[in-house]
């Protein structure tokens, strides 16, 4: 090698140096992410105190069978195989695993074959000479290339990773929209059960002041009661119907609400009645865990969601390193199908290929810029995730120790109501008290049976709404998620 060959090699190189720390741009100042919350932050336990059985309930996949009602067990199971936005939360799972298939390919070795024919007449006053210039020839190309951009700086890595994160957040915000559908089933359920069971008691407080009233007319009669009296108990009847007929229309739409949810016709289910005796309650967590929240989809789907963020920086910080590409082509080419396979005819090459983002650092500073947001908006969200999640929790369980006890009272109250009615109906037989004095004291159970109604239904709606806020029993399969989408 002559010594002006030497310095052009030499030249060259500390060129591409150059080139090269040119296209390393600054990054900008260093960023600082938002902090992640933790449990101790939300007053949290680091474990469960449920005991073993409770957990296994709590963490069961179908644990609205929990409530012991086949019929409800069976409306759940309809909703989540036909409902329409749980089919559309799936086709977006579906289209993040095949985005995140897509880009576990651009490292891939890629191989193309391309054959096209061209007959042409060629200008005679143009950049060809003759005996081309002027006539009409065919030509005809058939190659073969390949392509490779090798992940020297992680570029492509970080992209497959933050693809397959944002994947997983999709399939864990499938799984969450399936735990929401199954709590508004089981809710709509428990509120259709307590109208059924107020209508009973409706029915009962009409039949009470139409004895009331057949009373009061006698009385009237009698002449031992005046037309005010009467007046106020013709008054009673029309109110106690229209009770009865408010009840029927929460009851029409609770049961149109449940066919919808069941992605059935609003009018499929007109014949369900449940009964309130047929649900039973579940226990619940005295305190409240972290481990129990971390089975909830929508915070593992934040939680992936951050992690797609932060592979997103990395891919933008490999931007600001150079990027390599390699291409190679072999094939024929003739002007002439007749000597298109002539060994004369054979073509081949190689494009190495170098970008340096040499005058770039503005631009890829600013979606540097845009991908650090983009995460610190992940945290921030993953955060009030968290956050909502304990208050959710929180409340159902401080709702479900205070019905508890109200519950105690009134089945005190009730017990001692039902005395009184029991003694009252005992005096009038025995002659000793009036059926005034029964009905009144009758009003009374009415109203407690009412409000023993009330109390039941809030319980089981309370532990339904538990089971969602603690995610419902799902755990977090989502690391199964491959890039093939399956």
């Amino acid at each position: 090698m002559t010594q002006r060959t030497q310095r052009n090699t030499a030249a060259l190189a500390a060129l591409v140096a150059v080139l090269a720390l040119a296209g390393c741009a600054s990054q900008g100042l260093a960023h600082t992410p938002l902090a992640q919350i933790a449990a101790a932050d939300t007053g949290l336990a680091g474990t469960s105190p449920l005991s073993a059985a409770d957990a296994t309930a709590l963490s069961a996949p179908q644990w609205w069978t929990g409530l012991g009602d086949t019929q409800l067990n069976q409306l759940v199971n309809q909703a989540l195989t036909g409902s329409p936005s749980l089919a559309a939360s799936n086709a977006r799972f579906e289209k993040a695993a095949a985005l995140a298939t897509a880009s576990s390919t651009a490292s891939d070795i890629r191989g193309t074959l391309s054959a096209d024919a061209t007959r042409q007449r060629y200008t005679a006053n143009g950049m060809i000479p003759a005996p081309i210039a002027g006539n009409i020839y065919n030509s005809a190309n058939v190659q073969a290339g390949l392509s490779w951009a090798p992940d020297f700086f992680g570029k492509h890595s970080a992209e497959l990773q933050s693809a397959l994160g944002q994947a997983r957040a999709a399939k864990a915000d499938s799984a969450a929209a399936a735990t929401q559908l199954a709590a508004q089933v089981a809710r709509s359920y428990v509120a259709l059960a307590r109208l059924i069971a107020q209508r009973d008691v409706a029915e009962r407080t009409l039949g009470q002041r139409q004895s009331l009233l057949n009373l009061s007319e006698q009385r009237t009669k009698a002449g031992l009661d005046s037309q005010v009296e009467l007046t106020q108990a013709q008054a009673g009847m029309p109110e106690a119907r229209t009770q009865i007929e408010m009840l029927n229309e929460q009851i029409t739409l609770t049961r149109r609400t449940i066919a919808v949810l069941c992605a059935q016709a609003p009018d499929a289910q007109n014949a369900l009645s449940p009964q309130m005796a047929g649900l039973r309650l579940q226990s619940v967590p005295q305190t409240l865990g972290a481990d129990l929240l971390g089975r909830r989809p929508d915070i593992v789907a934040a939680r992936w969601r951050v992690e797609a963020a932060t592979q997103g920086i990395d891919a933008a910080k490999a931007d600001f390193y150079p990027d390599v590409n390699l291409t190679a082509f072999v094939g024929l080419n003739a002007l002439g199908l007749d000597n298109l396979f002539q060994g004369s005819s054979r073509q081949l090459g190689i494009t190495p290929a170098l970008r340096l983002p040499i005058f770039d650092g503005k631009r890829l500073r600013a979606q540097l810029r845009g991908k650090q947001a983009d995460l610190d908006t992940a945290i921030a969200q993953y955060n009030g995730a968290v956050l909502d999640a304990v208050k959710q929790a929180g409340d159902s369980i401080a709702s479900v120790q205070s019905l508890q006890r109200q519950q105690s009272l009134q089945t005190e109250s009730l017990s001692k109501t039902e005395r009184a009615y029991d003694f009252a109906v005992q005096r009038y037989r025995a002659g000793l008290g009036n059926q005034i004095t029964v009905l009144n004291t009758e009003t009374q159970l009415i109203a407690q049976r009412r409000l023993a109604v009330d109390l039941r239904a809030r319980e089981l709606d309370t532990r339904v709404a538990l089971a969602a806020a603690l995610g419902g029993g799902w755990s977090d399969d989502t690391q199964a998620v491959q890039v093939s989408g399956h």
